[in-house]
């Protein structure tokens, strides 16, 4: 892991804005709200270079208006956004220097189809906004079931010690329904405990691992004969693709 700090900030009921900073410099990752970031940047000191951009969502970009006159910083995030906002627009393979830390962005649509994160090999990091929870994946509003398993296959193929930092706290609900989809397995039941244990002292659980993700997330697990046997006992396969299989549990979730 390089030299950032990367801590969460609270925003809304369950939002999380990615502080990352080093000395007296900051970025954050998604600033829903500026009321929360203008708080920690004066307790901290901190002084606001950059704000980067997932999607063009409300609670992940309310804040922006706010914060860029306020700080004076840049904006990035992704070209053929609705939001329109930032100065500066990436797409998929573009490099930019967070703090000193290289980040290659990777188009990720399905949830939105703006939608991208941020990679830091270094790091170990990626930004993922809601494209990738904890045990979950983001709702599919303009894409489609097999894009949006295509944006997570991408992810999937990153290190397993990379650290997943999604924008919400959305864990317990998502291994609960994972449980549902794979009452065995026993890694998901130990995981959901620890989960629990740090939600009852207000501890967030994210990040999370990308190779601990890949045990126990249905979302990952497309291609797994438990999942895969699950969705077929309740009727819910079309067929045995992986797009299928997928396109299945997000279905299931939806209606959970």
């Amino acid at each position: 892991m390089g030299p950032l700090t990367i801590s969460p900030i609270n925003a809304f009921s369950d939002n999380y804005i990615w502080l990352i900073s080093k000395g007296s410099e900051a970025f954050v990752v998604d600033p829903g709200d500026a009321d929360p970031v203008l708080t920690v940047l004066s307790q901290s000191q901190l002084k606001l270079s950059g704000i980067l951009i997932t999607h063009h969502h409300f609670d992940h970009t309310g804040g922006v208006a706010q914060l860029q006159p306020a700080t004076g910083c840049e904006t990035w995030g992704p070209i053929d956004s609705p939001a329109g906002i930032y100065d500066n627009t990436l797409q998929e393979g573009d490099l930019l220097s967070v703090l000193g830390a290289d980040f290659s962005v990777l188009e990720v649509p399905g949830h939105t189809l703006d939608h991208i994160a941020f990679y830091s090999e270094s790091e170990e990091a990626i930004f993922c906004g809601d494209t990738l929870f904890v045990g979950g994946c983001g709702r599919v509003f303009e894409g489609n079931p097999p894009q949006m398993r295509s944006s997570l296959e991408k992810l999937r193929c990153l290190p397993s010690q990379t650290r997943i930092f999604c924008a919400h706290e959305y864990t317990l609900a998502n291994l609960r329904f994972a449980q549902q989809v794979e009452p065995d397995n026993k890694r998901l039941e130990v995981f959901l405990g620890e989960c629990e244990e740090k939600r009852r002292d207000n501890v967030p659980t994210v990040p999370s691992l990308l190779g601990d993700e890949c045990e126990y997330n249905p979302f990952l697990r497309w291609d797994s004969s438990s999942v895969q046997a699950t969705v077929k006992q309740l009727g819910r396969l079309q067929d045995n693709s992986h797009d299928a299989v997928f396109t299945a549990v997000r279905e299931w979730k939806n209606q959970a």
